[in-house]
């Protein structure tokens, strides 16, 4: 920023004038203090200087207060001075004592007044507004429409009854302007009348001076207490904005609590989505697993099955060998003892298999009677798990009713203080009802804003837990069905089992009577195959190490496939005991969203008594206003009737103060010598 002394040289130098070295020595002390007001009372300024500091004060924004006290201002520097101020938005305090001011100053007064919206205090003091009536108007008009000026010191204006009709006029339409002082003029009883009226409908008037005037007693008690009505108004608007800050305070803490409650609560949403988003993913993939693993299971079924059928077509390759042989040997009496007892061994054998494989076939009923118990038991520990839910959705639910019953009496405590705060804010009824309908409105829109977000995230919490449901139904359904598909193919081995062993039995008496009746022909054949007996017992040595390897094959396969059905029912058992955790986990999440749903719903029931609350103690207030209209509706009747009575008191006195106040002098009428 520029130097304020080099800044008004400058601006003297561009002007063409010699600056003021007075002038100059007030603005340097301005600078070396830092101060808000610039003091030049007593200066003798001309219309260029004035015109200088005018702009000087457009280029620097430092001052607050201007005081120009007795430079006795001519009509020209009065005017550039006051036009540099039209703009200016620092400058709250002018004193203007002494200077003499007549039509072009109260014109340019006027106009600073209709422009700047600043300015709040006006000091006028001991200048000649009132003794040019144009001039004066003008200055009243742009006082009427003037929004920030609240002190106005107008004494030893020389202002008639004339004068107080435009300003009264102007006081009608200000609403702004706080302390106004005319004492020492010519007012007179008329224009103390006109001032009471004015008075009487403007209601920001605090305190109006008017010692010096020549206005009867009675008149000046009336506008006292007009003005104290209004200072009593104004303390008591005071007051109720106060308290409405401090109410309003309070219901935005509340709803900054509120919000803190929905949000902590859209967290918890937010992280219940998050886990059964992640549970879901993990079952699906669980699921997937399990498919898998039954995928490879009836593969490895399907691969024991060929097996099966390869040992089995090979046991009849053997068999039909063994046959042959049978035959061959039953050439001699000897070879057929051996066949029977061989026979007998063999039956003896398939027996003892037939049994085994039925011992089989009852420990795998007895595994899945156990895996059936086992499913039992969880089941049971989930009915456990879902009364401690329900447990805990009563302590939520007991929870939600104590705080409930805090907030009551948090309202209760609010409506008291309402109640307290009705005797005291009578007559600041209707901006406190413009206020509150504006916040009720606001809180509305808030709150249906609120529910409509809640209601939105609750159908899609509802669509999810449709979806988890379905999953859950569609998994159970799943188990079902392996179950049943599980028995079925038990079933099923145990009747091909059963088949198979009947057909061997059938098969092997087939082939004892076909050996009886082969024996007569092997007996008849005896003699030519005692030649080749040598060589078919080596072979039939050589069959039974065959046959021997061939049955402990068997035997690794059977132990093997024990095994991996051992192994495949321990990873059922481990993924259904998975699958029952991770329903518990999903049934308590699903108990917790139902807390949370009444909780919501709690608070809504809360909001809309509040806003009954609300809407009750709205329409007391109107009442009470309503009545507060009926009384002042009273009392203004009797300010009529008391004013007609003072007409009627002052028609007797109305010509002699005429012919007083016509006959006194304008220039030293009621006023003290400087």
């Amino acid at each position: 920023m520029e130097d304020l002394k080099r800044t008004y040289l400058h601006r003297c130098k561009e002007a063409q004038l010699e600056p003021q070295e007075t002038v100059l020595v007030r603005l340097q002390q301005c600078r070396g203090s830092q101060c808000c007001c610039l003091d030049l009372s007593g200066q003798n300024l001309s219309a260029e200087t004035c015109s200088v500091l005018a702009l000087t004060l457009q280029d620097h924004t430092m001052f607050s207060e201007i005081k120009l006290n007795d430079c006795m201002l001519s009509e020209e520097g009065a005017k550039a001075f006051l036009t540099g101020l039209f703009d200016n938005l620092t400058i709250k305090v002018l004193d203007l004592k002494g200077n003499n001011l007549k039509s072009t100053g109260g014109e340019m007064l006027g106009q600073l007044l209709s422009h700047n919206k600043t300015l709040q205090r006006l000091v006028l003091e001991w200048n000649a507004l009132g003794v040019w009536p144009e001039s004066f108007s003008l200055f009243c008009d742009g006082l009427a429409s003037n929004t920030g000026l609240k002190h106005l010191d107008l004494r030893n204006n020389q202002i008639n009854h004339a004068g107080v009709a435009e300003l009264a006029r102007a006081l009608r339409r200000n609403c702004c302007l706080e302390v106004l002082d005319l004492r020492w003029n010519n007012i007179g009883l008329l224009g103390g009348r006109v001032l009471l009226e004015a008075v009487q409908k403007n209601t920001t008037i605090l305190q109006l001076e008017l010692a010096g005037n020549n206005i009867p007693s009675d008149t000046l008690k009336a506008i006292e207490q007009t003005t104290g009505r209004n200072s009593d108004r104004h303390a008591t608007m005071r007051q109720s904005q106060n308290k409405t800050r401090v109410l309003t305070a309070e219901i935005q803490n509340l709803k900054q609590d509120k919000d803190r409650q929905l949000q902590s609560l859209m967290e918890t949403i937010d992280r219940q989505r998050e886990e059964m988003g992640s549970s879901s993913r993990s079952t699906s993939f669980q699921i997937g697993q399990l498919h898998e693993a039954l995928n490879e299971r009836k593969s490895a079924v399907k691969s024991l099955t060929a097996k099966v059928q390869m040992l089995e077509a090979a046991l009849a390759l053997c068999e039909q060998k063994n046959h042959n042989l049978g035959e061959m040997v039953s050439q001699s009496n000897s070879v057929r003892d051996e066949e029977r007892e061989r026979w007998n061994r063999e039956k003896k054998t398939l027996k003892e298999s037939s049994f085994a494989r039925d011992e089989k076939l009852h420990r795998e009923i007895q595994n899945l009677t156990e895996t059936n118990n086992q499913l039992r038991n969880k089941v049971e520990e989930m009915e456990r798990r879902c009364k401690s839910s329900q447990q805990q959705v009563f302590e939520l639910k007991q929870e939600l009713t104590n705080s409930t019953a805090e907030l009551k009496l948090r309202l209760a405590q609010a409506e008291d203080r309402l109640d307290l705060e009705k005797h005291r804010s009578k007559q600041a009824l209707e901006e406190m009802r413009t206020l509150r309908q504006k916040e009720v409105e606001h809180v509305t829109k808030h709150l249906e804003e609120s529910e409509r977000v809640f209601q939105e995230r609750l159908l899609k919490l509802e669509a999810q837990r449709v979806q988890l449901e379905e999953e859950l139904s569609r998994v159970k359904a799943a188990c079902v069905t392996e179950r049943a598909q599980a028995e079925e193919d038990l079933a099923r081995l145990r009747t091909q089992m059963r088949l198979e062993e009947q057909e061997n039995m059938s098969s092997m008496e087939e082939k004892l009577r076909s050996a009886r009746a082969s024996l007569q022909e092997v007996q008849l054949h005896s003699s030519q195959q005692k030649h080749t007996i040598s060589e078919l017992k080596a072979k039939n040595s050589q069959l039974t190490m065959e046959t021997s390897g061939l049955q402990r094959r068997i035997e690794e396969l059977q132990k093997e496939v024990l095994g991996k059905d051992q192994e495949r029912v321990a990873e059922v058992s481990k993924v259904k005991v998975e699958l029952q955790e991770q329903m518990g986990h999903l049934q308590a999440e699903r108990t917790s969203q139902a807390g949370l749903r009444e909780k919501i719903s709690a608070l809504e029931r809360e909001m809309k008594v509040l806003s009954g609350n609300h809407r009750e103690a709205l329409l007391d207030k109107e009442s009470e206003l309503a009545s507060y209209k009926e009384k002042l509706r009273l009392k203004e009747a009797e300010m009529e009737r008391m004013r007609e009575d003072e007409a009627h008191r002052a028609t007797c006195l109305q010509n002699a103060i005429l012919a007083y106040v016509q006959g006194s002098p304008l220039s030293n009428y009621g006023s003290p010598k400087k």
